[in-house]
């Protein structure tokens, strides 16, 4: 659900990645970039609005302000909205390349 919210807002190379057999720190992993800041938080609305009208509880929210690296954390999903430089910087699909990939449904 995640996923495809980000897709609503056109959020860039989204991908799922599966940590559950490399860490104890979720589940799964939502990964995404917009283009602007305005881009970026417009995702991570859209994701906090569908995950709870589906009955998720975000625990927390972290970056949202600066909007460069926007973290929401559903429990067993974690979601990183980022400015695009900033996912290419940080490069999350290859610190977690062990994870595997969850194919997203057209």
């Amino acid at each position: 659900m995640a996923a495809q919210a980000a897709r609503d807002k056109r959020g860039q190379e989204v991908v799922i990645l599966d940590i559950r057999k490399i860490s104890l720190i979720a589940d799964y992993f939502v990964i995404t970039h917009g283009t602007s800041t305005t881009q970026v938080q417009a995702i991570a609305r859209e994701i906090e609005e569908k995950v709870a009208e589906a009955g998720g509880r975000l625990l927390r929210r972290e970056g949202y302000a600066s909007a460069r690296w926007v973290l929401l954390d559903f429990g067993g999903v974690v979601v990183h909205v980022f400015l695009e430089e900033d996912r290419r910087f940080y490069d999350l699909e290859r610190l977690w390349a062990d994870a595997e990939l969850v194919e997203l449904e057209a």
